[in-house]
């Protein structure tokens, strides 16, 4: 007589759950970085991922005790069930750290008594003290930074490390002189799609100049750290290349000073002009 063993349901169901869970979770982000959907549409359908992708994990964990117990078949299809309702939800676990780790803020910016103008017509609630100071502990290297470098020079550098990170410039006014004020606004884009706005503001001075920058969140949402990460890594990225440029940038020669004799002694004869 043979022995029919069955497959199990339970792990049929966490395979599917799992399967669909997978492009539920990724071509969202894609979309949502091409800004074919809207940063709210975003958040819902990431939101029924997670609910698919814990539902493939919880089923896939009811599979493997069945299958121990019962002795039916479906342990593949229950791993990888499981498999992909862990990848899935490793992005919304990373998300929730992040959340935890760094306040909700409206904006991070060098200078709270003069921000930096915006060009997205975005409203920016005040930021109030305890905040401030929260951001400030949070992100030490948020500070202005001044260099002896005018204002014409600086702009060049810092222009040319926004395009190396690929952000979407909307402006971009360079000083007319050493001592005049240049201004970037660019457009930058996490890994999740969402977008912010940064401004740089390059000002010149008698020393030399003073960099100034804003990073604001457009999507409404917890910024998860990026913008004030974001402004902290590029000024840090700014003083080594003002470090390099310094230390390569090529000393003024000096012409050496002719030695003038001195004057003959008195009583002793001056030498005969040939």
């Amino acid at each position: 007589m043979r022995i029919l063993i069955r497959t199990s349901k339970w792990a049929i169901w966490a395979r599917r759950f799992g399967s669909l869970a997978l492009p539920l979770t990724i071509i969202p982000i894609l979309l949502h970085r091409e800004q074919l959907i809207t940063s709210s549409d975003f958040a819902v359908i990431e939101a029924v991922a997670a609910g698919v992708a814990a539902l493939a994990v919880f089923l896939a964990l009811g599979a493997f005790g069945r299958l121990w117990m019962t002795g039916d078949q479906g342990w593949s299809k229950a791993g990888w069930g499981l498999f992909f309702g862990i990848v899935c939800l490793l992005p919304f676990a990373y998300l929730g750290y992040e959340a935890m780790r760094y306040p909700m803020v409206n904006e991070v910016t060098t200078d709270i008594a003069d921000p930096l103008p915006l060009v997205t017509p975005v409203r920016v609630a005040p930021t109030s003290a305890p905040l401030r100071a929260e951001i400030a502990a949070t992100f030490p290297n948020v500070q202005a930074r001044s260099y002896p470098v005018d204002a014409t020079e600086m702009f060049t550098i810092v222009d040319d490390l926004v395009e190396a990170r690929g952000w979407d410039v909307r402006i971009r006014r360079a000083p007319p002189t050493a001592l005049d004020i240049g201004e970037i606004n660019a457009i930058a884009v996490t890994l999740f799609g969402w977008r912010d706005e940064v401004a740089i503001r390059v000002t010149g001075t008698a020393q030399g100049s003073v960099i100034d920058m804003r990073s604001v969140p457009l999507g409404g949402f917890h910024d998860f750290g990026e913008n004030g990460k974001r402004i902290e890594e590029f000024l840090l990225a700014l003083d080594q290349k003002i470090t390099l440029t310094l230390r390569d940038a090529p000393q003024a020669a000096t012409a050496p000073e002719t030695e003038t004799p001195p004057p003959p002694a008195e009583g002793e004869p001056e030498d005969d002009a040939e």
